[in-house]
């Protein structure tokens, strides 16, 4: 289709209203895995990729296509903060986009870990305050008028998405195993 992205409209309404009474009974099972994802799950795995990457290696970009650790990490704290903290809990957006990619740094790694902090603990709070109704109303965010439900699951699989990047780059520049994940048949038996 001529206008719309590869792979489709990731926001056009694709739910019958009749499904909406559903929404209820996963109000609170959706808030606490998207809150245990945004807060738990990768803000540390990026923070130790931070920590084991050197300055340079930070904003090392491996060709003119390709984003910085850096500028990831700039990128996600835009977006959590456009989409949940402006956008779900009524904040100004103040997001320079473009700005989050044109940074070539040095930024220093503790100001990079504590914005990434602090834009989490903050996205996390009106995540906490949401209700059921709050995920069924509309909003405008990044000019696509969405749900709130839709603008969670999008932020959360846009920071696993560029999560993956970083664990990549510092794999790459490490040569090593991060040990972020393990299946159930790997992981030792405690007596």
């Amino acid at each position: 289709m001529e206008g719309e992205p590869a792979g489709g409209n990731l926001f056009r309404e694709q739910y019958p209203k009749s499904m909406k009474k559903h929404y209820a009974d996963l109000t609170s099972p959706l808030l606490k895995e998207s809150r245990r994802v945004l807060v738990e799950i990768y803000p540390p795995r990026i923070a130790r990729c931070l920590r084991l990457l050197s300055d340079e290696e930070i904003w090392w970009r491996p060709n003119s296509a390709s984003n910085s650790v850096g500028n990831l990490v700039l990128h996600l704290q835009g977006n959590v903060r456009q989409w949940i903290i402006a956008g779900l809990g009524g904040q100004t957006d103040l997001r320079d986009r473009d700005r989050e990619f044109a940074e070539t740094g040095p930024i220093p790694r503790r100001v990079l870990l504590d914005g990434m902090r602090n834009t989490v603990k903050e996205a996390d709070q009106v995540l906490a305050s949401l209700r059921q109704p709050d995920l069924l109303r509309r909003y405008s965010i990044q000019g696509y008028s969405i749900t709130g439900l839709q603008a969670i699951s999008h932020v959360a699989e846009h920071f696993a998405f560029h999560a993956g990047q970083i664990i990549f780059v510092t794999k790459l520049k490490r040569g090593k195993d991060l040990k972020f994940t393990r299946l159930p048949t790997q992981r030792k038996t405690v007596s």
